[in-house]
């Protein structure tokens, strides 16, 4: 398994390390996955996500090109800014979803860790004449809760002012970071990539903050669940469409149908005609009836114990104080007022649909 620059301190602090995408990386530390999750709702956690893919996109028509191969807006977006975006099939699928930054002539991209190596073949097949760098030499950080803008503005001033997906190049002593105002918690934070030699020393110095604790894999999937976020591979995957999905959100009007640029990219003909027609299904949330958590694969099934849809991600939620899940249900089951059950073990556990975040979102968008 291949290991992160920061795997000896994650040893040192104590934690349990798993096998994830490949990578030998921390699930808990000794405060706990519940604690740890508390953590970041009220202070500063530090997460080392540098198992996902970072690339970097470079050369002439390069997001024409990458607006070919994206349901969303690359042309317009503006420069210093970050957005949500995903590659699609041509059954109207999605590969991957994955952040990318206008940095002028380049673009900045972070690919899921699971789907970096074919993520990276597509875009060397797809974006000719473009250069795709892989960079391998950098880590990647996440500080984030409502104390996180406290914190590293102490180390770099120049971040106090960043807004809700902003990405900008920033120095700390002499060393060129990259970060973006971003995360996957529903907090205000940011995401940094740092050169690998000063992972450690750059970890170290925001954990010197009594604000911050390291923050491992199980609090990271619960705090997102929490923020309503899709995971690769559980709640999106080659057999959902974005509007499935419920992310048609981050299709801009000019990529739909009637925009100045609609369509054009894999899928276009099966995906947009959903924003009118109504999918079959639809991701959804619910509260669930009691204190035993319903997980991923469990059905969604009506009074007679017919199945509308399955679980896709489900847990307990530490600031709720109950389980929660996201699934897929039927929309004909949706636009009717028939209660609907986990069926859990033959029992039939009830839900109670709710809006997504599940905790509202603490974005700082100034």
């Amino acid at each position: 398994m291949k290991r992160t620059a920061l795997y000896d301190q994650h040893i040192a602090s104590g934690a349990r390390m798993v096998e994830f995408a490949g990578y030998e990386m921390p699930v808990q530390y000794p405060l706990g996955v519940m604690k740890e999750h508390l953590w970041v709702r009220e202070n500063a956690g530090l997460f080392d996500v540098s198992h996902m893919g970072q690339v970097m996109l470079r050369g002439e028509g390069v997001k024409s090109s990458l607006e070919a191969i994206l349901p969303v807006d690359v042309v317009d977006l503006a420069e210093g800014m970050q957005r949500y975006g995903m590659f699609t099939t041509d059954e109207g699928g999605i590969t991957d979803d994955l952040m990318f930054a206008n940095w002028g002539d380049d673009v900045f991209m972070v690919v899921n860790a699971a789907c970096k190596e074919q993520d990276i073949a597509y875009l060397r097949s797809s974006l000719v004449g473009c250069d795709v760098e892989v960079i391998d030499n950098r880590a990647l950080l996440a500080i984030q809760g409502p104390k996180a803008r406290e914190v590293f503005t102490r180390m770099v001033p120049d971040v106090l002012s960043m807004t809700f997906m902003q990405s900008s190049k920033l120095d700390w002593q002499g060393v060129e970071l990259w970060v973006s105002c971003s995360g996957y918690t529903g907090e205000d934070g940011y995401e940094v990539s740092v050169p690998n030699d000063h992972a450690d020393a750059f970890a170290s110095a925001l954990l010197a903050f009594t604000e911050v604790e390291w923050i491992g894999l199980g609090a990271r999937d619960s705090l997102r669940l929490e923020a309503g976020l899709c995971l690769y591979g559980h709640d999106i995957d080659t057999n959902t469409t974005p509007v499935e999905a419920s992310i048609n959100w981050a299709i801009q009007k000019v990529r739909r149908l009637d925009g100045e640029r609609a369509g054009g990219f894999p899928g276009a003909d099966i995906i947009l005609p959903q924003f009118a027609n109504k999918p079959a299904r639809k991701r959804v949330g619910y509260l669930v009836d009691g204190r035993a958590p319903v997980r991923e694969g469990v059905d969604i099934v009506d009074a007679l114990g017919n199945v509308q849809g399955v679980v896709t991600s489900g847990g307990f939620s530490p600031t709720l104080a109950q389980p929660i899940v996201m699934a897929y249900v039927s929309t004909s089951s949706l636009g009717t007022d028939q209660p609907l059950f986990a069926s859990v073990r033959g029992k039939s556990i009830p839900l109670t649909l709710t809006t997504m975040p599940f905790v509202p979102s603490r974005y700082y968008r100034g």
